[in-house]
């Protein structure tokens, strides 16, 4: 189930930058600014979440783990 909400959360974001692209050419420079950080924010969150800490073991990894 995690993998499906990390997932969504990357189509998430590229949807925003999409979006904020869209944005900026019409001149709207402050939405599509604040969509380009909460883009960011959104990546920055998955890799937390997948990126292997030093013992090798993602936080993902621990979830399954888990239960």
């Amino acid at each position: 189930m995690t993998d499906v909400v990390l997932s969504v959360l990357m189509l998430a974001a590229f949807a925003l930058l999409l979006g904020a692209f869209a944005l900026w050419r019409k001149g709207v420079r402050k939405q599509a600014g604040l969509m380009v950080v909460l883009a960011i924010i959104a990546v920055g969150n998955v890799l937390i979440w997948t990126v292997p800490d030093a013992d090798g073991t993602a936080p993902t990894d621990r979830l399954e783990q888990a239960d």
